[in-house]
């Protein structure tokens, strides 16, 4: 028979799920989802499952309050990035594209900085026209961001577009930045909320 604090230990503490207690206990799924509600020990989401699974370590983030005006400046200067050019239609993954290089440094800056996101963890993934040399194209971004060609997801070769000014913005292609958390990007989706909600207050 379980007790409540054992079903607390494993549950809430050590994350265990329900298939895995039932294992570790020579019980059935029925009887821990029984006991865990008759102690009325609130069960994880599917979706809250599906994160332990992926995050057995915790959240692989740390928010960090800016605490001087450089962060702060870092701070704001990162949301905005996101809130114009950030893909916000992806529930799972926080994910941003650009063509200008200093612009995706300065977002995994930001991620550094701010939420405790190495560079290491990132994936990236690159998009070019195919008159553009795919091996020059993604050389420049490795040196340029100084990250592992393992980082980098296959690289997507369009059909060429007519030379002008956007051509030339995106000599080097357009390189996207990924990092599969859906908490950070609910996070950080919304900060952005708050703030257009100070914003669109009245004076």
């Amino acid at each position: 028979m379980f007790t409540k604090s054992l079903l607390q230990r494993l549950y809430l503490v050590e994350k265990h799920s329900v298939a895995e207690i039932a294992k570790r206990t020579g019980c059935s799924q029925g009887q821990v989802n029984y006991w865990l509600k008759k102690f009325e020990i609130p069960k994880r989401s599917i979706s809250d499952a599906v994160y332990q699974k992926w995050n057995p370590l915790g959240d692989p983030f740390v928010v960090r309050q800016p605490k001087t005006l450089q962060k702060a400046v870092l701070y704001g200067l990162g949301l905005g990035l996101y809130w114009g050019e950030g893909t916000k239609s992806n529930r799972t993954t926080l994910r941003l594209g650009n063509t200008d290089p200093r612009l995706i440094r300065t977002f995994i800056r930001f991620l550094d900085e701010l939420y405790g996101v190495k560079k290491h963890k990132l994936k990236f993934g690159l998009q070019i026209f195919s008159d553009m040399p795919p091996k020059e194209a993604l050389g420049f971004w490795r040196k340029f961001l100084k990250v592992s060609p393992r980082q980098f997801h296959k690289v997507i070769v369009t059909p060429a577009r007519s030379l002008g000014t956007y051509r030339y913005k995106t000599k080097h292609g357009v390189l996207t930045i990924y990092f599969n958390n859906r908490k950070l990007r609910d996070i950080i989706c919304q900060a952005i909320e708050d703030i257009d909600g100070v914003l669109s207050k009245p004076l």
